[in-house]
């Protein structure tokens, strides 16, 4: 499945539009990595932690993107736009929504 942020593929010709496609995925911190990056962030650095977490739900959202544009048919997903949002009680659990535009590409 070609996933790209461009509105075509390039050198493909976009047969059929079958419509906008979301994935979505919510992953919560776990306390320890909370206090490691807290640590962290006072010492400076990056926190590894939740760079892996992030790159976990990013994943996950677009491989959940993917699989719905599969059960419509597409060769590709066109437009792809990622947003990322923190949710629940203290900020605790972070959101990933991938969207875009699944197409059939011409043979």
């Amino acid at each position: 499945m070609i996933l790209t942020t461009t509105p075509q593929v390039e050198g493909r010709r976009i047969q059929a539009y079958l419509g906008i496609v979301f994935g979505e995925a919510i992953v919560g911190a776990n306390l320890l990595r909370d206090l490691l990056a807290q640590v962290r962030d006072i010492v400076g650095g990056r926190s590894g932690a939740y760079e892996a977490e992030l790159r976990r739900a990013r994943e996950m959202a677009l491989e959940e993107l993917a699989e719905e544009a599969r059960r419509l048919g597409a060769d590709a997903v066109v437009g792809v736009d990622l947003d990322y949002e923190v949710l629940g009680q203290g900020n605790s659990m972070l959101m990933v929504t991938a969207s875009g535009t699944a197409v059939k590409l011409a043979p």
